[in-house]
């Protein structure tokens, strides 16, 4: 059962709508769990660009999330606030440049190896920082003061501030979102959907192919960079967990959930698997039973890969494949 598609710009600006106005009326406890699916959100995404339009399955993606969660910690007064324009474009490039070194090999490989490459990658950065002082080892580093948005004297941003943080990663979002649309829309996103339909045709019609998911995957790393950093703004800690395969696993689930190849399906993808993590580990609502939520937590993936295919998105009308059919015509 689906609705129809022309509903679904409708219920996605209700949900727009729905989330703005959640500091009016939530707690801080609300505003800090919503705060945190938006960062996965916007992770979410970024994986989506790799796995739902370039056909690129990646176990590493944690690497660049991590990686700039270190940066900002590393860069960060032990007692001042950072500066936001400084901290926030250092990570996001640290994680583009390393996106575009490790690109530059893992790409020369594909399917399993691709897999199994880029999560070798993932697992040496974080030897990195769990075997080394220079991550504070496995005990890892915190950020004391959060950074700030200071221009000319004047403070425009306080990440200290739940309710500006929100707005902050909501803004986020939404500039991920529409960033990722136009680009998907433009000539490069349809070349991307065309190398995942049909490779060797793309590449014998002209196409550059290497050159094409090097820049979605360095796109994508620098997006996962964005995530990250606001995850240890969030958290004011980083340690090398957030570097491992489980990380990229969450996300995967959240495109599996969700649906791959509909950016909005990542991000139905984050809210339904924390919100119902939360809601199987409460023991509020479901007494001892929630001791066991990793066994419901897998029988609901299970049960939603088997019934909806396409994931919670795919109830929303068809996925957003603007040159599927343009690319497998020829």
């Amino acid at each position: 059962m689906r609705l129809p598609p022309s509903t679904t710009p409708v219920l996605l600006a209700v949900g727009a709508i729905c989330l703005a106005l959640v500091p009016q009326i939530g707690s801080t406890f609300y505003l800090q769990l919503f705060s945190k699916i938006m960062i996965m959100a916007i992770f979410a995404m970024s994986l989506d660009l790799l796995v739902g339009y370039a056909g690129l399955v990646s176990l590493g993606h944690c690497a660049y999330f991590g990686l700039a969660g270190y940066v900002v910690a590393l860069a960060s007064p032990q007692y001042a606030a950072a500066s936001l324009l400084v901290t926030l474009p250092l990570a996001m490039l640290a994680s583009g440049v390393a996106a575009l070194v490790i690109g530059l090999l893992v790409l020369r490989t594909s399917g399993v190896y691709f897999i199994m490459v880029t999560l070798a990658f993932a697992q040496m950065l974080y030897y990195i920082f769990h075997d080394t002082a220079l991550g504070g080892g496995s005990d890892g580093i915190y950020i004391y003061v959060k950074p700030e948005l200071v221009i000319a004297g004047t403070k425009f941003l306080n990440l200290d501030s739940p309710a500006q943080f929100y707005y902050f990663i909501f803004g986020l979002m939404l500039v991920v979102y529409i960033g990722l649309r136009v680009i998907l829309r433009s000539p490069f996103g349809h070349a991307l959907v065309g190398i995942r339909a049909n490779e060797h045709r793309m590449r014998s019609l002209g196409f550059p192919v290497f050159f094409y998911k090097l820049g979605a995957f360095v796109l994508a790393g620098t997006l996962a960079g964005m995530a990250g950093y606001l995850a240890a703004c969030q958290f004011g800690y980083v340690n090398p967990e957030i570097l491992s395969w489980h990380n990229s696993g969450n996300v995967l689930m959240m495109l599996l959930l969700g649906g791959m190849g509909n950016l909005y399906g990542a991000i139905i993808g984050a809210f339904s698997l924390v919100l119902v993590q939360e809601l199987f580990s409460s023991e509020a609502l479901l007494g001892s039973i929630a001791k066991h939520w990793q066994l419901a937590m897998g029988t609901f993936i299970v049960l939603i890969v088997l019934l909806l295919p396409n994931g919670l998105s795919g109830l929303l009308g068809r996925r957003e494949e603007p040159a599927v059919n343009e690319a497998e015509d020829g």
